[in-house]
């Protein structure tokens, strides 16, 4: 619909041409009314009508003096003069300021519909014109930006002032939906950024290669992502219905030249094919976790599944869950810094698992394992989207055969929990992610860990986690907030919220209260 203001002295006149017409048949609403020349001027400025009806003789300002007024200021739209005075001279310098249509008093109803259509017509073509070139704009504006991250821009050529590529720094960023069975992400970058982006002055965002990638431009930009990532970490989990619940995004280092964006942009990309090796739940990865693959060499070989069979085989037979549970994360942690491919690590972790089983069915031939089959066994490994969830699996399944073949009693377990936490305090350590690895659910476990304990699960960790950051402050000169890092507190502050909680006083005053005495 356009948009028409009617701006008369006489009421009855602004009435009766509101009800001339069925206007939205028309194609138009009336978004407003005028009774005077000034308040016409302030409505047509802040409305911008696509068409103005105006009188010419009108308290305050003049009409033609409020054309004349908004023309100056800018105001494109279509004006039709209304007039009780059929004086030529008024027609002509109407026309001076860009007026094709002039109406006598009273009003011609079939004239002004007439003209209406018209106006429709010209304003049509015009909206077609204007989007038809800015659908052209865009498109150039997008191939530019797909050459500058694919370094295929010739940057001398370009004028990087009108395409708003001018900055002192840049830094990519590629994001996909979190969930592969997740509908599409509604989130516009700019909101999720709380920047305004009017002719992509903040960021560029378009697609290569069919991923959503965006191009930050300066430090503001930059900032108001980095702080976007930090309130992600100090939530630690995105909540439900959160962007970051719905979205992965990897990002490559700053550049301060646009030649380099391209470095920038390699990283990103490569790190969109690393959500293999992602922990569960994390949403974000950054070029700082990118191996380096020029000193990374394949690792995959026969002599490597032979070794962890045997020491997975060996850990399993002595029912040792701790161990078992460590070498797994040794062969997790070796194959994320491989030069291996993805496809290459599922098919080696399939043909472990299936030489681990086959030893097992051969060495306790009389019991009733509930294994898969091979088949079935390859398929769920090749399914599988992370090297996390393959881990677990195996998990599950080793847990499976040790209480097949025997240790029926599974007191010990909590041991083996406590074994475990004390050695991997320092990282994202919860119920959820420790419970698959010795064959609980996280519930259920931690029911089973308060009783025993006489504490929860998180007040343990916190425990333990203090006991060892009281050990560095007073045996290493760190800083506080390394420390809080080597603890397993990404957030500093928590970490002063968690030790004055349990000591009693800040780590600051803790380590100088030790020195003093």
């Amino acid at each position: 619909m356009y948009k028409i203001l009617i701006a008369d002295d006489e009421a009855m006149i602004r009435q009766g041409i509101k009800c001339l017409f069925d206007w939205e048949e028309l194609g138009y609403t009336i978004v407003d009314e005028a009774a005077n020349g000034d308040s016409a001027y302030e409505k047509i400025m802040e409305l911008t009508p696509d068409v103005v009806l105006i009188d010419i003789r009108m308290p305050g300002m003049l009409g033609l003096e409020v054309i004349r007024k908004v023309r100056e200021e800018g105001f494109n739209g279509k004006v039709i003069i209304l007039s009780g005075y059929s004086d030529f001279k008024y027609a002509q310098e109407a026309i001076r300021y860009g007026v094709q249509y002039y109406l006598t008093k009273p009003i011609d109803e079939d004239e002004l519909e007439q003209i209406l259509h018209t106006i429709r017509t010209e304003l049509d073509a015009a909206y077609n014109a204007v989007s038809t070139a800015e659908h052209y704009r865009e498109k150039a504006h997008d191939s530019i930006v797909r050459d500058i991250l694919l370094g295929h821009a010739d940057l001398s050529k370009l004028n990087l002032s009108e395409l708003h590529m001018i900055s002192d720094i840049y830094q990519v960023v590629i994001y996909e939906k979190y969930s592969h069975n997740a509908t599409d992400a509604t989130y516009r970058f700019s909101d999720l950024l709380r920047v305004t982006n009017q002719d992509n002055h903040s960021y560029d965002a378009i697609i290569v290669n069919h991923q959503e990638v965006v191009l930050l431009k300066g430090r503001f930009a930059i900032q108001q992502f980095n702080d976007f990532l930090e309130r992600y970490e100090r939530e630690k989990r995105p909540q439900k219905d959160s962007p970051l619940d719905s979205l992965f995004i990897t990002y490559g280092r700053c550049v301060h030249s646009l030649s380099d964006v391209p470095v920038s942009y390699e990283e990103a990309s490569k790190l969109l094919h690393r959500r293999f090796f992602c922990e569960q739940g994390q949403h974000t990865i950054g070029y700082d976790a990118l191996p380096d693959f020029e000193h990374n060499t394949p690792i995959i070989n026969d002599m490597m599944r032979n070794d962890y069979a045997a020491k997975l085989l060996n850990y399993i037979q002595a029912f040792n869950r701790n161990k078992t549970g460590e070498t797994l994360k040794e062969l997790q942690d070796a194959l994320y810094d491989a030069s291996d491919s993805i496809d290459a690590i599922k098919l080696f972790l399939a043909d472990l698992y299936l030489q681990i089983k086959e030893q097992i069915n051969h060495l306790y031939n009389t019991i009733e394992i509930p294994f898969a089959g091979n088949a079935e066994i390859i398929r769920s490994i090749e399914d599988k989207r992370y090297l996390y969830e393959i881990i677990l699996f195996f998990s599950a399944q080793f847990e499976i055969i040790m209480s097949s073949i025997g240790n029926s009693s599974r007191d010990s377990v909590l041991d083996d929990i406590l074994h475990y936490i004390n050695h991997n305090y320092s990282s994202n350590i919860t119920l959820e992610n420790i419970a698959p690895l010795f064959g609980y659910n996280s519930s259920y476990l931690g029911k089973i860990f308060s009783k025993k304990m006489g504490e929860n699960f998180n007040s343990y960790v916190d425990h333990i986690r203090i006991e060892r950051s009281k050990e560095m402050l007073i045996k290493e000169d760190l800083k506080v907030y390394n420390i809080a890092e080597k603890v397993g507190y990404r957030n500093v502050d928590y970490f002063h919220i968690k030790f004055k909680k349990y000591v009693g006083q800040s780590p600051a005053e803790f380590r100088k209260k030790y020195k003093e005495s």
